[in-house]
């Protein structure tokens, strides 16, 4: 692949829900920090970086990303567009994907298809959330620098720029989209359309569904998400965050 790909990871300590979740610790290590090393392992991702807030509360942010190895870009704090519009510049980016630091589960394998199918499509925008068939907690979109430069001079909606992306979906006239459903990266039946799963962490039920799997799985590294979700099936987890109302753009 000639092009540079650029995972971007959108990180702050600010949460109506749970404050700090970015910073809570898993298995030894901050949510962040598993969050870095997970995209780190995905084969077509070229460097990383975490777009944090110039507010002083993300100072910690800035601190333990870099230790994790991360690129650190910081901007606005309610611009996120703006924000990760920078570290993509900054970075000379030819493909940009957005990852939020809410995911410690997130799979490189899901990550590399996303981006594939991106490159194979010659799409401006390809994304595993136009019609949904992963567990909430998957979440990649992958999207091209050159379309990405027009969403960041086009978006003007207070949505548009707190969610970076809604401006591709609302205007799908001018943008090539492409949805990845599960069934492009897992062969097994039972990881198949597990919308009902969540393996986000917005809320204190997530992060105990979270930190059980951390706490009971063996791992070297990254946590398998096939053995993640095994075990939450096997013990009946979802049950824990199953009431939660997911917020929507």
């Amino acid at each position: 692949m000639d092009e540079k790909v650029v995972a971007t990871i959108q990180a702050r300590m600010g949460s109506t829900r749970l404050p700090g979740k970015v910073m809570l610790p898993l298995a030894g290590d901050h949510v962040l920090t598993h969050d870095v090393r997970r995209v780190e392992t995905a084969r077509t991702i070229d460097e990383v970086v975490v777009a944090t807030s110039t507010a002083g509360a993300d100072d910690i942010v800035a601190r333990y990303a870099a230790r994790s190895g991360a690129t650190v870009t910081r901007g606005s704090e309610t611009n996120v567009l703006d924000r990760l519009f920078k570290a993509a510049t900054a970075t000379d980016a030819d493909i940009v994907v957005r990852i939020t630091a809410d995911c410690p589960l997130l799979d490189p394998e899901t990550v590399d298809t996303v981006v594939e199918c991106l490159v194979n499509t010659d799409a401006d925008y390809a994304a595993n959330i136009l019609n949904r068939s992963f567990p909430r907690g998957l979440d990649v979109e992958a999207f091209t620098a050159e379309s990405f430069e027009r969403v960041h001079t086009e978006a003007s909606t207070p949505s548009q720029l707190e969610h970076v992306t809604p401006y591709y979906h609302q205007n799908e006239d001018q943008f090539d989209l492409v949805n990845v459903a599960s069934d492009a990266v897992f062969d097994e039946p039972w990881m198949r359309d597990r919308t009902d799963l969540r393996l986000t962490l917005d809320e204190a039920d997530d992060y105990e569904l979270l930190r059980a799997v951390y706490e009971s799985v063996s791992f070297d590294g990254v946590l398998p998400v096939r053995e993640a979700i095994r075990y939450i099936d096997s013990e009946e987890l979802s049950e824990l965050n199953s009431a939660i109302e997911q917020k929507e753009v």
